[in-house]
């Protein structure tokens, strides 16, 4: 079963330096019937202008992942971390008992393009930690290529649940066929381009919820990235 989460349905917030859009329920947007999916509890399509940025805040109990489609995003934290995070890199900050950071675009003059993801962990109260690591991208052309595991395997973050992150970059006419656990549930993202995935039509920004199949079929009807969550 495929449930497509269009676009143009999702929630949506212009604060003059910041547009976002809310596939859940987020902030002062508010939906019953998209409050979730499984673990999966926040995908936020950002768009942060030059010089903007959010300050100093607190979150807790949970697994937040970072993944910029352009541009650069500064973030330093109560940790002790500062990084510039760009196309090629992955972060994972594990909230916990309670971390602080802020966020802000590195640019003064370019736009940063951003997901950010919240995932919920397997307990709370973890300690909070913080991990970053260079992508190569390379190998997701044509097939889905892990980012986030639970063990950290393949160069991946490590996520505190019993879920994994995958993406995958197909060219305008190019078919990917990815095996799926049907006792699991999915999220498919699009965050660029567009395709079909076991013939629905898709296009940057949708989500799709996927429960009870076995197979997914995409074909890029554009040059795309998607990202895959496999989720308990």
């Amino acid at each position: 079963m495929l449930l497509k989460r269009s676009s143009q349905d999702r929630g949506y917030a212009d604060h003059g330096w910041l547009q976002s859009y809310h596939t859940f329920s987020f902030a002062n947007y508010y939906n019953p019937n998209h409050m979730s999916f499984s673990s999966l509890r926040v995908i936020n399509e950002d768009r942060i202008q030059g010089g903007g940025g959010f300050a100093t805040h607190s979150h807790r109990d949970m697994e937040i992942i970072t993944y910029v489609l352009e541009g650069q995003l500064e973030h330093k934290d109560s940790l002790g971390n500062g990084s510039v995070i760009e196309r090629g890199k992955i972060q994972r900050m594990t909230a916990g008992t309670g971390i602080a950071h802020s966020e802000y675009n590195a640019s003064q003059t370019e736009p940063v393009h951003l997901l950010q993801i919240w995932i919920l962990p397997n307990q709370v109260g973890l300690t909070p930690s913080y991990e970053e690591k260079a992508i190569d991208l390379t190998p997701s052309q044509g097939q889905f290529q892990l980012i986030a595991t639970p063990t950290g395997e393949q160069e991946t973050i490590t996520l505190h649940q019993d879920a994994t992150l995958a993406v995958a970059r197909l060219q305008a006419g190019q078919s990917l066929t990815q095996a799926f656990n049907p006792q699991r549930h999915g999220w498919l993202q699009v965050s660029q381009g567009q395709l079909a995935l076991n013939g629905l039509d898709l296009e940057q920004g949708d989500g799709v919820a996927i429960s009870e199949e076995s197979s997914l079929v995409l074909t890029a009807t554009r040059d795309c990235e998607v990202l895959l969550f496999d989720l308990p």
